[in-house]
This record gives structure tokens, sequence and C-alpha cells, in this order.
């Protein structure tokens, strides 16, 4: 008996110690947890995204006059779909790739510097470039969107991966929220944001989920390309350096278990 004790109490012991420590883990899990005293009048600024380096745009023109608009409506045709048996490929608005300078080249106008302009800003500066090349009568609408606005989010959260953002604009929780939020063993309060600024610059910020004033910072609102990454608390960390070998070493134990209960009963 009193090895058997030996072997189990050190077990029973271990399986506390790690059912404590998740429980511990799971207080700070809540979301801006001091809502109620957080002052809200710094956060009503509405966000626009600014055109970056690498940024793939379309460009689209609109004029009463088709005519006029079409030498700025650039086509490249897709390819041949067999499936539908077309005898003509559709064609596609032509795409512009902001270089490592922010300049595009845009038809007939030349060479445009759009980066670090919010995409209004953009417009206006291209409804400035084409107007000498239109009519007097006309007034173009100019319309730009951005085509990879994309973030990526990683760690411990239900579905990791990359994900495109269609309206230019998303926010730390809506990233989550794209990702299946975090998981019970995601760290709340030191939530990684990796940023690459228009000269290339990385830098890595540390955001506190748990603090309502997060709604405030500059690092809400999440640009193209910003990279979102979960650390695992140290339950996880625990479990994941375990790995594997969890399962056999207590079925190892179980055995043994199971080996000296016999082994008492024979020699007792």
């Amino acid at each position: 008996m009193t090895i058997i004790r030996k072997i189990v109490l050190p077990a029973v012991m271990i399986a506390v110690v790690m059912f404590l420590g998740a429980c511990s883990s799971t207080k700070n899990v809540a979301y801006f947890q001091n809502s109620s005293n957080v002052n809200l009048e710094n956060s009503k600024v509405l966000y626009d995204a600014r055109i970056m380096p690498k940024d793939l745009l379309t460009i689209t023109v609109s004029t009463t006059d088709p005519e006029a608009a079409q030498p700025f409506n650039m086509t490249v045709a897709t390819a041949f779909n067999q499936a539908s048996r077309n005898s003509t490929s559709q064609p596609l608005l032509q795409t512009y790739l902001v270089d490592n300078n922010g300049n595009i080249d845009f038809p007939r106008v030349g060479q445009v510097h759009l980066g670090g302009l919010t995409k209004s800003q953009a417009e206006a500066l291209i409804l400035e470039k084409i107007q000498p090349y239109m009519n007097l009568n006309e007034t173009p609408i100019v319309t730009v969107r951005m085509i990879n606005y994309k973030i990526s989010v990683l760690g411990e959260v239900a579905r990791q991966g990359m994900y495109t953002v269609t309206n230019e604009k998303i926010n730390i929780l809506e990233a989550l929220a794209m990702a299946g939020d975090m998981t019970i063993y995601g760290v709340r309060d030191r939530v990684k944001l990796i940023r690459e600024d228009a000269t290339g610059k990385k830098s890595i910020h540390v955001l506190n989920l748990n603090d309502a004033n997060l709604i405030n910072s500059e690092y809400y609102y999440l640009q193209q390309n910003d990279i979102v990454y979960v650390e695992p608390n140290k339950v996880k960390a625990q479990n994941s350096s375990v790995g594997s070998m969890t399962t056999l070493w207590f079925s190892a134990t179980s055995i043994l278990i199971s080996l000296t209960s016999l082994l008492y009963n024979i020699l007792k």
C-alpha cells in the first residue's frame, strides 16, 4: 500500500496543480474590463486608410460621355473561359501597383504620387490631373479602391490566417472576430501588433485587450498588412512542451499503478 501511495499521490498533486493553473489563467479572459471608467471623447475620429507602397489600386473615371472617360479606364482581358463557351473574354479594369516611392503610372497623366494619401485625397488629386484632358462641360467622378487590403491573425485564435478587408477599415476586435476570436489560452493583455510603415520600418506594439482605453489608442484600427499575434498563456505553453508525450505518460502511469496493485494483491 505504501508503494501505491508513493506513485498515486504525486500524480494527483500534478493534476491539481494543472487544474489550479488553468483556473487562474481565466481571470483575465474578458475584454475591456474597465469600460465604465473610460472617456470615449477622444475616440470620435473617423478612420481613413492611407495608400502605402505595394498597394494594388483600381481607379475608375466616370463621365456623362463614355468616350471622354475611356482613355483613363484601361482594361485587361481575362483568360478564355471554355466552360461558359464564350467567344470573347470579359475585360477587367486595369490595376495599379504603388511602387516603393508611392507612385503609380496613370494613362495620359503619367506618374502620380499617391503614397500617404487617403482614398478621398487620391481621388481629388487624380481628378485635378485629368481635368485638363476633359471638355469644360464635363465633371468627372474618380473612384479609387484598394483591392489587396489584408491583415494576418496568428497564434491562439480559432482560425489563423490572412484576411482581406473589403471596406478598407478594420479594428483589432473585428480582426479577432474574423479569426474566430481568441482561444481560452490566448493572453489578452499582451497581444502583439507587427506593423510596417511606408518606409519599410517594422515596429512591434503590445496591446492590452483587458483595458478599454485601447479604443483611444492609435493602434485600435489596423493598417493594411498588419500582423496580429496572440501568444499562449503558461498553461498552454506547458502543455505544448509536453506535446505528444502527455498521453504516453498517463498511459505508462496507469499501467504502473495497475501492475503495482496486482503485485500487492499477490504478495499480501
